[in-house]
């Protein structure tokens, strides 16, 4: 008896052995599809915060696009203010070097006619506020005429259209308000210095300008 029970006693064992065998791999199955799933969760909300992020720097990109655009125009019309300052301090003609003020005549306000540089009345009307308000300042002071125009037609067809745009209005200064030739400097800068767009009809219309650029 005592043999048999001690014979009996391995197949025991290993039916045990077995039994928790089986109980551990099954733990460990469902501990790993349970570290998996949360894995899973994690990445899930990782890539919606990545998403959102992506979302936010587009914005933030285009903001910042905007402001660039608004610069570069603010910048531009300051360039040629500051151009204007340097010639006339190149050719002798001012005593101090101040950037006074710029005065701009859109075409859609004075209204150029087409391939023309005759000055219509709202233009005339324009120029005589302008001259009337140097001459209450009461001061010497020196003018640069810019004539601007669109991109429509070629390079030497717009410097010629400006320049004959801005020599209008020098002629009508001097004859109409008696300011003197030698303070007055014209030139012509063609479509090289838009302030819009040339693609509408709008922003061409901005762009065929004079801009009168007063300094002391």
């Amino acid at each position: 008896m005592r043999a048999q029970h001690w014979a009996a006693a391995p197949a025991v064992v290993l039916a045990l052995v077995a039994t928790t065998g089986c109980a551990t791999k099954k733990y460990v199955q469902t501990e790993n599809k349970a570290i998996h799933t949360r894995i899973d969760e994690v990445q899930g909300q990782v890539e919606q915060t990545q998403t959102r992020l992506d979302t936010q720097e587009k914005r933030v990109t285009d903001v910042q696009g905007q402001v660039t655009q608004v610069q570069g125009q603010v910048g531009e019309a300051s360039k040629t203010a500051q151009e204007a300052l340097q010639r006339a301090q190149e050719a002798g003609k001012l005593a101090e070097g101040k950037l006074l003020y710029e005065k701009v005549l859109t075409d859609d306000k004075v209204k150029f006619g087409f391939n023309k540089h005759e000055l219509s009345k709202p233009a005339r009307t324009a120029l005589d506020e302008f001259a009337n308000e140097l001459k209450q300042q009461g001061q010497a002071v020196y003018v640069e005429i810019q004539g601007h125009t669109d991109n429509v037609g070629s390079k030497d067809y717009n410097e010629k259209l400006g320049l004959s745009r801005a020599e209008a209005v020098r002629a009508y200064l001097n004859k109409e308000h008696q300011f003197p030739l030698h303070r007055i400097n014209v030139i012509s800068y063609g479509a090289t210095e838009s302030i819009a767009s040339n693609k509408t009809r709008e922003g061409r219309s901005q762009n065929r300008r004079v801009a009168l650029v007063v300094l002391r």
